[in-house]
């Protein structure tokens, strides 16, 4: 079964079980991103959206699950983070909570992330995935001024 398959099935329960564990991780991010009224925000790896909610900014979601995006409702789309179907330098802030690890090329979802973003990027990732190793070794690959984060269950990497 892949990632999103699974997704799609556990769809109708995603927020009950990862809603407030995913607050948790937007708090921690939104003492590092302000997003003003008028600015652009992109969640990659949105699920059902608690992070188009979460900021009172222009907000969308991009992830592959039907049945997530379907609960998120018209601020998010169904798409990849390998092709985000975005022009480059169109968001003031690009986000991706607890999802990196599932994408299917993490190398090529950093550089569509970076490609999309005008400034902040904010990536969290599970500490257990056993991608964390990789996922540490790109970021510093491909950025150079960040700062990582211990959370409970995650790493959270700060970039400008």
């Amino acid at each position: 079964m892949e990632i999103t398959d699974f997704y799609n099935i556990a769809a109708k329960s995603y927020d009950s079980l990862h809603k407030e564990e995913q607050l948790n991780k937007l708090n921690i991010i939104s003492k590092y991103i302000r997003p003003k009224k008028d600015e652009t925000l992109l969640d990659v790896g949105c699920g059902t959206g608690i992070s188009t909610k979460f900021w009172n900014c222009k907000a969308i979601g991009i992830d592959p699950s039907k049945e997530l995006v379907k609960i998120c409702g018209s601020k998010c789309k169904v798409g990849k983070a390998e092709n985000l179907p975005f022009k480059d330098k169109s968001f003031d802030y690009v986000i991706s909570v607890t999802a990196i690890q599932n994408f299917d090329n993490i190398e090529k979802g950093l550089k569509e992330m970076k490609r999309v973003a005008k400034g902040h990027i904010i990536i969290t990732a599970l500490k257990k995935s056993q991608k964390i190793k990789t996922i540490r070794k790109l970021i510093n690959r491909h950025f150079k001024a960040h700062k990582e984060l211990q959370e409970e269950k995650d790493l959270i990497f700060i970039i400008r």
